[in-house]
């Protein structure tokens, strides 16, 4: 499954009283930041993204490469010269990286980019997440999406524990830990509980945040105890 969604890369500038090593150019304080936008254009916190780095002109030197783990990712420099750069974002998702590239330019003193990201086969937790800000493909008004539409309004309210973080330690457990952890899913799950086995592809598919409070307390626990969460 892939699922595409809308950046908007927002870039502001201006003059500083400060002196530059290129006289005929002036010294400026310049930033970006980064949205996710929804289907009528309304902007989003991007929280699908866990960090973003952007990698600035090699004349920066140690201060090259810059992550940010907060929306809305605000890059904040100052400097007299335009360049492309380039930024990368990160999902939960194993190799989930995608590289944009962005032009600083001064002739605005704001100005606004779109662009257009994939998501391949984004997992049910990052499902949650991109619900919020348009349909995903080929999904109608079932059940299951109705589940996990409900489970994503409980989740606002409530969280008994990190699920972002939750999701990334499943993807680093052991064979045995994991049929561990499918086990209990399958003992104290509920009817909203939104689960796929797909024998022939040899996967299973749980949305976290449909899980009852009891169970993820029981899943988080147990990863406490491996040390894959904290």
């Amino acid at each position: 499954m892939h699922v595409e969604r809308t950046i908007k890369l927002v870039t502001e500038q201006h003059n500083i009283p400060k002196p530059s090593p290129m006289p005929e150019f002036p010294m400026k304080e310049w930033s970006v930041k980064i949205y996710v936008l929804d289907q009528a254009g309304n902007e989003h916190p991007a929280t699908c993204f866990t960090k973003v780095t952007y990698n600035l002109h090699p004349s920066f030197e140690d201060k090259t490469h810059q992550t940010f783990t907060d929306p809305p990712f605000t890059c904040a420099n100052e400097g007299w010269g335009e360049f492309e750069m380039s930024i990368d974002l990160f999902t939960t998702e194993k190799g989930g990286k995608t590289t944009i590239y962005h032009d600083l330019n001064f002739q605005s003193p704001r100005y606004e980019v779109t662009q257009s990201v994939t998501f391949k086969n984004p997992s049910q937790a990052l499902l949650a997440n991109l619900r919020e800000t348009g349909p995903i493909p080929n999904e109608d008004d079932t059940k299951a999406a109705a589940k996990a539409r409900k489970a994503n309004d409980l989740k606002k309210k409530k969280a008994v524990c990190d699920f972002e973080k939750m999701a990334d330690g499943l993807g680093k457990l052991n064979e045995e830990d994991l049929l561990h952890v499918i086990q209990m899913i399958h003992d104290h799950k509920t009817d909203d509980t939104y689960t796929k086995n797909d024998i022939d592809a040899g996967e299973f598919t749980v949305d976290l945040y449909t899980m009852p409070d009891h169970l993820a307390k029981m899943i988080w626990d147990f990863m406490v105890d491996l040390k894959m969460v904290s």
